[in-house]
């Protein structure tokens, strides 16, 4: 869709459809440069809406037939839209015939091809690509899909549901043929063909069913599939054992796929996934990989109930489903973490994404709330704040009703919405109705406000302590900066989970003034609710001056300032039960003294009680070597950037470079003694005990190699390389590559060139390579150089999206200083590559467009070097939804007129 196509569409505006469709008949005869789809539906008039004409939605195709109970009717086209005016009033059969040109289909939405062979992407809007229809969430119908095509090149048909027949046709073709029970939206629909290969389970659930569980990728990747059919196996049996959700189809089947725009889909039955969230082997495949791919796998079966059995109203509630299937599946991962201290740093993990990408959503022109209340294109909005606020939103419920009421508050949500298109006030509703009483069910208008204010919180925290009465009085206030279209905001429901510790780390017991019982006399933990502008508690019996530890588990999506120093964070780092305050004690450690350096100018000398403090926790008997990792990773760039009004990035990487160094040199002996320490000699597994000492083998090893290459001692860069040369696991090998990419080794270009030639076959290693070179670390303008130059290697392209996020996002989102150049070269380079893009895949584009989202709070001459870049960006008059959307929300926030014309979008209501 381009200039002049733009709708504004506003939640406040939906209406139901005029019409339900009821069942779908669907019949492809698949041809790569001209596929003919046959239409065959059952359509009944909504008789709860005023009458009015049948409108189908339709893009990129070319209508040959429209039926009504199998006579001709008259029919008008209006932009994306096949308008009938008479319909009969009565239930009534509607046929269309149309083509569509899958192989053209770059932007890899609806049917296209890769490698081959034929897939579908139709969420969010990706249907109406392939027939014309009532492209909406809340439109549930039947489907049966008959799927012919040539036999020795598409040997494997699949569509959703169950397999009702199979036939061998004439000229060599064949069909067969699916029928899905359950009624599902149109955005849930897909189809599969090509040569592909089956790794195959069958397993009993719990409730005595057999199931068939399948898992399809081309010739050659089959072995890399044990992983992921082991992490569906784990998912099914998670979700039928904590929420009594069953798998509802005979079989379930998982494909994958080279070209795709997102990480998976959970199309009914039939998932399709990127190849990078799928595949994995040892060999070709990290730690995190490994993760990934089991994380992602939960989420999309996870999807069978939370987004497919109960599917949204409209796209504006998109958190319903895709917040809520977050949080189950970060749940599902620090079960299969099993460890306190595993699970801790799969929180910790979580934290830090959300940090990373949705906090500076908050603070940028495309901040929105967990429910948006308009958007020009909704493929902008599949975003961390619906995904990842909206996975905290659903923790604060369960925090608020407790486990056990949370079970119950699903088990109700089901039974009342179980094959329905609902809102996330239902959502709501039936946690608070399952818990009558509870913190929330008194508080749910207000803590519905999550879904309907942008912005992070913050929360203002101080003690006081009287000797005298042995109290302790906690004041907490919350505000909310200003976001794009919200100036004003309302108080929040804030859960804050708190301890209180000694000096000598002993925890205190909690009981607030005016409780009677034993319970407060003895409890160290609890979770406080503020629900006003301010509030203050006043615990009683407090022997002694307490540390305060806020928000334990991040027990809310919020920016703390407990105004606590480095003798109180010494104290939480040193003696904290909870792991993720422990953690946030070093990175605050760290944090204050980058920002202090940034703030004043000053170079950056790490003192020596600081330096102390990361010894004791590398050096600590006791602690889980992932967790030591954790800790002593210096905050990401980024994430500081997000501390400042007024954000210099190369005086940041600056800062961060210097503590670096300074830690690298002054633990030297300690991380020669914990690379040694912590070798795994046992078999490869991706466990977190086998992870951990990885993580922090191959942390010691790029320190190692930055102080060598710093000092001119070149036995840490031998030996990294001799790691990388001999390594049987792809951790090691990327952990030793990155080492001397990141420092800058001599050794460097000699092991990325090794790399290439062992891997050139290995299209996702490939992207590592291409991914590491991306993210190096900048000094003297070389990254940068090295991008520009690896956008000329034959191994790259645009088409593909994970080549492009491979090497252009991760210089322009992960790389900083690299990109943020005095000299406005990473601008301009940021502008041809979105408008590139724009013109393949405007899903890319868009999110690459993200990348200035905060341009505003750039200093001189970075930000009117980025002005211009947008600006330039917006110029292009036939720009995508996509990308014209969030450039023209970018220039918004300039308050100085914009130096182009860029047309407005037509402010009109929409049912879709």
């Amino acid at each position: 869709m381009r200039e002049g196509t733009a709708t504004l569409i506003r939640r406040a505006d939906y209406v139901a459809p005029i019409f339900w469709i009821r069942t779908v008949d669907l019949c492809f005869d698949l041809d790569p440069a001209k596929t003919l789809v046959a239409s065959k539906m059952r359509l009944e008039r909504n008789a709860a809406v005023p009458h009015g004409p049948l409108r189908l939605h339709g893009e990129e195709l070319n209508l040959l037939r429209v039926l009504i109970d199998g006579e001709s009717v008259s029919f008008r086209q209006e932009g994306h839209e096949l308008i009938i005016d008479n319909v009969p009033d009565a239930d009534f059969t509607l046929e269309i015939r149309n083509t569509c040109a899958p192989e053209k289909n770059t932007a890899l939405s609806g049917l296209y091809t890769s490698g081959g062979s034929f897939f579908t992407q139709c969420e969010a809007e990706g249907f109406r690509r392939i027939t014309y229809f009532l492209d909406r969430p809340d439109v549930m119908a039947v489907y049966t899909v008959t799927l012919r095509a040539d036999k020795a090149r598409y040997p494997v048909l699949l569509s959703n549901g169950n397999l009702v027949e199979t036939a061998t046709l004439d000229n060599g073709r064949h069909l067969a043929k699916w029928h899905d029970p359950f009624p599902k939206p149109s955005y849930l629909f897909a189809l599969v063909a090509g040569d592909l290969v089956a790794r195959e389970q069958r397993i009993r659930t719990r409730g005595g069913k057999d199931h068939l569980l399948q898992v399809y990728v081309r010739q050659g990747d089959l072995e890399k599939t044990e992983h992921a059919m082991n992490s569906l196996i784990a998912s099914v049996v998670w979700d039928e054992a904590r929420f009594k959700l069953p798998l509802d189809l005979e079989r379930f089947m998982v494909v994958g796929v080279s070209d795709f725009n997102m990480g998976a889909m959970e199309n009914k039955g039939l998932n399709i996934f990127n190849t990078s969230a799928l595949l994995a082997s040892p060999a070709t495949a990290t730690d995190a990989d490994f993760h990934r791919i089991e994380s992602i796998v939960a989420h999309e079966y996870f999807h069978n109930w939370t987004g497919n059995r109960v599917t949204c109203r409209d796209w504006f509630q998109l958190s319903l489903k895709e917040g809520l299937t977050v949080f189950r599946d970060q749940e599902f991962s620090q079960d299969m973490a099993a460890t306190p201290s595993a699970r801790a740093v799969c929180r910790i993990e979580d934290v830090r994404a959300l940090r990373a990408r949705q906090f500076p959503e908050d603070a940028g022109a495309m901040a929105h709330s967990v429910r948006p209340d308009e958007y020009v294109e909704i493929n902008n909005f599949y975003t961390a704040t619906v995904y990842e606020k909206g996975s905290e939103v659903v923790r604060m419920y369960q925090t608020l009703v407790g486990r056990d009421g949370f079970a119950k508050g699903m088990a109700l949500y089901f039974e009342r919405h179980d094959g329905q298109a609902v809102t996330c006030d239902d959502f709501a509703q039936a946690i608070a109705d399952a818990n009558p009483g509870s913190a929330l069910s008194t508080r749910l208008d207000a803590f519905k406000r999550w879904y309907s204010q942008a912005g992070t919180p913050r929360l203002r925290a101080r003690g006081a302590y009287d000797a005298a009465a042995q109290t302790f009085t906690l004041t907490l206030k919350q505000t909310t900066p200003a976001t794009p279209g919200q100036d004003r905001k309302l108080p929040q429901v804030i859960p804050v989970a708190l301890g209180l510790l000694a000096r000598d780390g002993q925890a205190l017991p909690l009981m607030l003034q005016g409780e009677d019982g034993a319970a407060g006399a003895t409890e160290t933990e609890r979770v406080l609710v503020l629900d006003q502008a301010e509030q203050s508690f006043v615990f009683v019996n407090v022997p002694s001056e307490p540390v305060p530890s806020l928000l334990r588990g991040f027990s809310a999506p919020v920016v703390l300032d407990d105004g606590l120093g480095d003798a109180e964070l010494l104290v939480l780092l040193t003696h904290d039960s909870d792991a993720f305050n422990r953690w946030e004690a070093s990175q605050r450690l760290a944090l204050n003294r980058i920002l202090g350096a940034v703030r004043t100018g000053q170079p950056l000398v790490l003192d020596a009680a600081y330096l102390e403090a990361m010894r004791a926790v590398l050096r600590h008997p006791e602690l889980d070597p992932a967790f030591k990792a954790l800790a002593l990773q210096l905050p990401d760039e980024a994430y500081i950037a997000e501390q400042l009004d007024v954000v210099d990035p190369q005086a940041v990487h600056a800062a961060v470079e210097a503590a670096q160094t300074q830690l690298a040199s002054a633990l030297q002996a300690d991380w020669a003694w914990a690379y040694d320490t912590h070798q795994v000699t046992a078999g490869y597994s991706p466990d977190p005990v086998q992870s951990g000492k990885r993580a922090l083998v191959n942390l010691s090893l790029a320190m190692l190699v930055l102080n060598a290459t710093r000092s001119g001692d070149g036995v840490w860069p031998g030996r990294a390389y001799q790691r990388f040369k001999d390594a049987t696991n792809m951790t090691d090998r990327m952990g030793a590559l990155s080492a001397l990419v990141n420092a800058q080794a001599e050794l460097a270009d000699s092991a990325l060139a090794r790399f290439h030639a062992q891997f050139k076959g290995e299209a996702l290693v490939i992207d590592k390579w291409f991914a590491l070179q991306g993210r190096a670390a900048e000094r003297d303008g070389k990254t940068f150089a090295r991008v520009k130059q690896l956008m000329k290697h034959p191994d790259f392209t645009l088409k593909n999206p994970n080549r492009a996020r491979s090497l252009i996002f991760s210089l322009a989102m992960f790389n900083p200083a690299a990109f943020h150049r005095a000299d406005a070269a990473g601008y301009v380079f940021w502008a041809d590559q979105v408008l590139a893009l724009d013109a393949i895949n405007p899903q890319v584009a868009g999110r690459l467009a993200r990348v200035m989202d905060r341009w505003t709070a750039l200093a001189e001459p970075y930000r009117s070097a980025a002005r211009e870049a947008i600006a330039r960006v917006a110029a292009k008059p036939d720009l995508s939804n996509d990308v014209r959307e969030i450039v023209q929300r970018a220039l918004a926030l300039d308050p100085r007129p914009a130096a182009v014309e860029v047309a407005a979008p037509t402010e009109v209501a929409t049912q879709s």
